[in-house]
């Protein structure tokens, strides 16, 4: 389980006195504009942009979402409130396309706009919420709920939760609590549940009370070539690296292989291949002893240094480390 937490943990609700409501209804802003500005969430949209590579659909998607919420903050306003709205969430798409930096990326608008009172991210799988006999799912899936309050929940894989072809499993019942929070408790906590496309289907198909909570289904495209180009860009220009020409030519060939085996993983696998290039270039820096290095090779990734891969002489698939989808937004 993972814990994420928001950049700004304090409650900004004094110009509502609490309510929602503005004391002095003829100080109220109905300008969509200023009221973006001054939330942040246009600047985190801004942000958005800048830093994620691709994802069109999935940031139209977002905008959507930030503007409903916004209009529905000016409603609330002026006594206009439809009540809280549904913000549960599904995000579908492959390993490495960004599902866990747009999940905390939402918990900052929503915390920003008032929907969340901390805005941080728990971030789970099935082995957080299950337990493996009797009396122990119930607490487990309780205590995240209790951490996740407040926040955003997301629970990757989640269709692990369901395992109808074993009769002793024990994701029912997590799945039972969730349902209940989700339904009663959803003005303090959004439920985000991430996976494969066709298995989460899958998954909605077999839990129609699952589906009919989710307010927002949002799919992850795979990236394409270009775009995983530039995301090694973005990523070596964060680590103050850069590719030679003939490295730069030698990346694209790699990734034009990569792709064609069964575990490409996108940005992720991007991110594991530069790790790599990294080591053999340290490597051979360190090979040159009794040799001044410049600045400039210090920085350098050379050609050598991505044709090394395996990738190039053997159809073998590379392993690819456990990291998040936040590796599209390198740390």
């Amino acid at each position: 389980m993972t814990t994420v937490p928001a950049k700004d943990d304090q409650e900004d609700i004094e110009a509502t006195g609490g309510s929602g409501i503005a004391d002095d209804p003829s100080e109220i802003s109905l300008d969509p504009g200023a009221v973006l500005a001054d939330s942040g969430v246009e600047e985190l949209l801004a942000t958005l942009d800048a830093e994620l590579v691709g994802l069109a659909p999935v940031k139209t998607r977002i905008r959507e979402i930030a503007a409903l919420l916004l209009v529905e903050k000016l409603r609330a306003q002026v006594g206009l409130s439809a009540g809280p709205p549904s913000l549960h969430m599904s995000f579908t798409g492959n390993p490495g396309t960004g599902k866990t930096t747009i999940a905390m990326r939402m918990a900052e608008i929503l915390h920003r706009l008032g929907y969340v009172r901390k805005g941080h991210v728990v971030a789970v799988t099935r082995d957080d919420l299950v337990g493996q006999y009797i009396g122990h799912t119930a607490p487990k899936t309780r205590e995240v709920l209790k951490k996740a309050m407040g926040g955003v929940l997301f629970i990757d894989e989640a269709y692990y939760l369901y395992r109808p072809e074993n009769e002793r499993d024990y994701g029912q019942e997590s799945i039972e609590i969730l349902l209940q929070v989700m339904e009663n408790q959803r003005d303090d906590l959004v439920v985000i549940l991430a996976g494969y496309h066709d298995r989460m289907d899958r998954f909605f198909e077999s839990n129609p009370g699952i589906r009919s909570r989710i307010a927002h289904h949002i799919d992850f495209p795979d990236y394409t070539p270009d775009e995983l180009l530039a995301i090694a860009r973005l990523m070596l220009d964060q680590m103050h690296y850069r590719l030679s020409v003939e490295a730069e030519a030698a990346l694209v060939e790699y990734i034009e292989l990569r792709r064609s085996q069964p575990s490409f993983a996108n940005a992720r696998s991007i991110r594991n291949a530069l790790d790599r290039a990294r080591l053999r270039q340290a490597n051979r820096l360190v090979a040159r002893r009794g040799q001044e290095l410049t600045r400039e090779e210090l920085m350098t990734i050379e050609a050598q240094d991505i044709r090394a891969s395996r990738v190039f002489g053997e159809e073998v698939q590379e392993p690819e480390a456990a990291v998040d989808d936040s590796a599209v937004r390198p740390s």
